[in-house]
């Protein structure tokens, strides 16, 4: 009888945590410049359901190439990581699809691919109108991996109006795939991958994809004056141009943290990642005076 009683009270205490714990939604965001529905993942912190007249400032949180909305929820190792981190922020994290190849841009040759206008213009007003949001800049940040590495620091820059922060996880900051550190023969594909969103690759790749890659707008970041987080694996492909870009910041003046740490291109890595990302974003919240106590 004994053991009995402990065991109702085990079962008592974890109906509880998980009753209290983060809430994950799951939302269809229509695209009227792309006619379809996507969804995305919103994790609610557990302050949300109890402080009922609160508002919450918004972690928007980028997915990778040939992944989805639900990536950072599925793939992670720990899968309750996003859970506590928004929990332990209380945070709203928004994961938002970018489609497996969109890179977060407004494609110039293909109308089906228009994710920043997507993100921009028609996620983030939807995320406003149904969860109770800070509806201000101030209290709106952004990061990502890879592809979403692009696409955070890409889209803070081009729209500083909605961002108060942002950062990159092994971001794909420089487009040209011969940059990256690649077999010939992958990185041949990868660039193929490019045209039906970009066009066909020129004589001159840099002028071809200097309007849509990051590392064309290292002086926009400084004009912004957004604070900004960048880190890679030291054996990720894509460290050269991270250093890259982390040199043009310097060169130029723009303060950002940046760190390089033992990993490569894996979710072991971003799962490590992350929790200095939202820890830094989090502070930059405070300091905006938009995080719940």
């Amino acid at each position: 009888m004994k053991n009995l009683r402990l065991l109702f009270l085990a079962l008592l205490l974890a109906c509880a945590g998980t009753s209290f714990g983060a809430k994950v939604d799951t939302l269809a965001i229509p695209s009227v410049v792309m006619h379809k529905a996507y969804r995305a993942n919103v994790v609610l912190p557990a302050a949300y359901a109890k402080q009922k007249k609160a508002t919450f400032p918004v972690l928007y949180l980028l997915h990778g190439a040939y992944g989805h909305f639900s990536d950072w929820l599925a793939k992670t190792p720990d899968k309750q990581l996003v859970h506590r981190l928004a929990d332990q922020y209380n945070i709203i994290i928004v994961m938002p699809e970018g489609e497996t190849f969109g890179w977060y841009i407004d494609s110039p040759v293909n109308k089906e691919s228009q994710f920043e206008t997507y993100i921009t213009k028609e996620v983030i007003p939807k995320i406003d109108q149904t969860y109770r949001t800070v509806h201000d800049r101030k209290g709106r940040v952004i990061t990502g991996l890879s592809m979403g590495g692009h696409g955070a620091l890409y889209l803070s820059a081009r729209h500083p109006d909605l961002f108060c922060a942002a950062g990159s996880m092994s971001g794909a900051v420089d487009i040209n795939t011969a940059k990256w550190k690649l077999n010939p023969e992958d990185a041949k594909r990868t660039a193929a991958m490019f045209e039906p969103i970009l066009g066909p690759v020129p004589a001159t790749p840099d002028t071809y994809l200097n309007s849509y890659m990051v590392l064309s707008l290292a002086d926009k970041l400084k004009a912004n004056g957004l604070p900004l987080i960048i880190d890679c694996g030291v054996d990720d492909f894509l460290i050269t141009p991270n250093r890259e870009l982390h040199q043009r910041l310097v060169y130029n003046g723009t303060p950002h943290d940046y760190t390089e740490r033992p990993g490569a291109h894996t979710w072991e890595y971003w799962q490590n990642s992350l929790p200095y990302h939202v820890l830094f974003l989090h502070r930059v919240l405070q300091a905006n005076a938009l995080t719940q106590p």
